[in-house]
């Protein structure tokens, strides 16, 4: 786990000296050496910032230089399944790190080499002889890649804050306004766009050929081009497939040179992790989970239950709310556009606690979106409902004279068309601005287009409503929300967080499994649970879902009350001219009045002027 930077300028646009200062900005990725290659010409280069995890001597820092002296790497992230490809490809390394096997097998299959690596990673490689760049993004996109085009002259890292300490970028960008559309509607901006118009994400799944100037993007896996015609249905073969899939991811995740341990929320995703991991380890695994002292529920207790049971080595860290409180202000400077996800605030204080301990972490994230673990996914049965269809508007309006209660459900239920029926349901049951909204809260150009593209096109095999709910989350909520939010937060403290959920393995697995072994009888995620129950006894889970979450409604009253006179105020409103104030205006009241559905678009709001006001003044 590592951050890069690198450019490919003919024109040198771009400068070694930046190159050094675009890596030294994001140290806290890489805290224990840096490294740069530049051309000949000075046309190209290349910038490292290690954090050592596999082979923890200086002969696997980085660039690395191919055997053959003509190619030069640079790498974020791991491919765990680097010795098997070292002994397919019979390559004969001089380190025991992935890096010199993922260059070397660079050297010998060119850019099909991607599909023989099991793991996330973000790689950059340069050809000296025929000056050509290449680049590699993970299946799901776990590991960020961010890049820089125009005119021919391209600036890439792993965040954005890199690229902006170019002169060559901080000159060209402007705010890309359908993504601050896009935001509010979901909380996040989606690949491959960014705040910046000329700053964009390399999808993930794919890589890029830059040569002569130009930039050419090739898509190597895609989730909905791994469904297959038929479905795993049995039970038994499915849960044997399940448990030897995820001991191999876990096993694999759990190749390191340094410390090691698991979060351990006590859900059932990180317990499952868990579970294995301990199941496999000859001495007890380093497990981490935090608490508030002031909340009314406290999940911390019930991983202590589940730690005790499995024997693993737990630290348990209860933090005032005063604690989570001090970090909201780092979250922009962190996330380098706006980010609304609430949840970063206790990601962000794991990982700083866990880091005291350990510089690797296992997490259990991909769990809800693979085995149908969200209420999102009983709205797109209901609504798929042909009755509901044809009557959803009085439905809506009869829900909303019910109260505040059944306000939320009614703004669910009034979607405005088929083609946002997906993104409609996760952007209300998150409690953001619905598309109607939308149009009488942004200003003129502001109030642009959607950039959220819910067709799958032509599929091998026809999916539910609830099927097509939870591949919407794959290839959106958990790639441009979650993932984002834990690469983030735990590297801000160079701690490393790998995920066995989401192995391209078990991905492919659970995408062409029976819907009936996802959900059974309204119990979510069935088989998931019924693996974990080999592992720890089932009534230590017969208790509510509860998310990793903060009282942000509450604190938007008390604490943090000072962000809504200071960003939504109509001074603030009126500088940055993107919304409506009266409607701002209004919002505030209603939220002060006791309104709480309205927290998370006030939070939107909020975030996304201090956004403009720190950024774009």
């Amino acid at each position: 786990m590592c951050g890069i930077a690198g450019y490919y300028s003919p024109n040198k646009k771009v400068s070694s000296d930046e190159l050094v200062t675009m890596t030294t900005c994001i140290k806290h990725r890489g805290p224990d050496a840096a490294g740069y290659f530049v051309s000949d010409d000075a046309t190209a280069g290349l910038g490292h910032r290690r954090l050592s995890i596999i082979d923890l001597s200086s002969a696997a820092n980085q660039p690395m230089l191919s055997h053959n002296g003509r190619y030069s790497m640079v790498f974020n992230g791991e491919v765990y399944n680097f010795q098997e490809v070292e002994k397919k490809l019979g390559i004969q390394p001089r380190t025991s790190s992935d890096t010199e096997i993922i260059l070397e097998a660079f050297v010998q299959l060119g850019v099909e080499c991607v599909h023989l690596f099991n793991g996330m990673f973000a790689i950059a490689i340069y050809d000296k002889h025929e000056e050509t760049m290449y680049w590699f993004r993970d299946r799901l996109g776990v590991k960020p890649f961010y890049y820089y085009e125009k005119d021919g002259t391209f600036a890439f890292s792993s965040e954005i804050k890199s690229l902006m300490n170019v002169e060559e970028v901080k000159a060209n960008v402007k705010v890309h306004k359908p993504s601050i559309h896009t935001f509010l509607y979901s909380g996040y901006i989606p690949e491959p766009y960014t705040i910046y118009d000329n700053i964009k994400r390399l999808p993930s799944g794919s890589y890029a050929v830059i040569k002569n100037g130009k930039l050419s993007i090739t898509s190597y896996w895609k989730p909905e081009e791994k469904l297959k015609d038929k479905v795993v249905s049995d039970f038994n073969s499915a849960k044997q497939q399940l448990k030897d899939l995820m001991t191999t991811s876990v096993q694999y995740r759990m190749i390191s040179d340094v410390p090691f341990g698991t979060f351990l929320s006590g859900g059932i995703d990180s317990s499952l992790v868990t579970a294995i991991a301990q199941s496999v380890s000859d001495k007890p695994v380093k497990t981490f989970s935090i608490g508030y002292k002031e909340a009314s529920h406290n999940e911390s207790e019930y991983a202590r239950q589940v730690s005790k049971h499995l024997g693993t080595q737990h630290h348990e860290f209860i933090v005032d709310e005063k604690d989570a409180i001090s970090l909201v202000d780092r979250i922009l400077a962190a996330y380098d556009e706006p980010y609304a996800d609430p949840s970063a605030i206790p990601t962000m204080l794991v990982s700083k606690l866990a880091r005291q301990h350990v510089t690797m972490t296992l997490s259990g994230d991909g769990g809800d979106e693979l085995f149908m673990g969200y209420g999102t996914y009983n709205w797109a049965r209901r609504l798929s409902n042909p009755l509901v269809q044809a009557l959803r508007a009085p439905i809506a309006a009869g829900m909303s004279q019910l109260g505040s209660r059944f306000e939320r459900a009614a703004k669910v239920v009034n979607y405005k068309s088929k083609e946002r029926f997906k993104s409609h349901i996760f952007s209300q049951e998150h409690y953001f601005f619905s598309e109607a909204e939308l149009s009488e809260l942004l200003v003129g150009d502001y109030r642009s287009h959607l950039l959220l593209n819910e067709d799958l096109g032509k599929l091998k095999r026809e999916l539910s409503a609830e099927e097509q709910q939870a591949l919407y989350d794959v290839k959106y909520y958990l790639k441009d929300d979650l993932l984002v939010k834990v690469d983030i937060a735990s590297m801000q403290f160079a701690l490393e967080v790998r995920t066995p959920f989401l192995d391209y393995r078990v991905v492919e697995f659970a995408l062409n499994l029976d819907e009936k072994l996802k959900k059974k009888d309204g119990v979510s995620k069935y088989l998931l649970k019924e693996l974990l129950y080999e592992y720890v006894p089932k009534q230590m889970f017969d208790r509510p879902k509860w998310g990793f979450s903060i009282p942000l409604d509450k604190w938007l009253r008390t604490d943090l009350h000072y962000l809504l006179d200071t960003y939504l105020s109509e001074e603030t409103i009126s500088k940055y001219k993107v919304v409506n104030y009266a409607m701002v205006k209004k919002l505030v009241q209603r939220f002060e009045q006791g309104d709480s559905t309205l927290y998370n678009r006030l939070w939107t709001l909020i975030l996304l002027h201090k956004w403009l006001k720190e950024y774009a003044a």
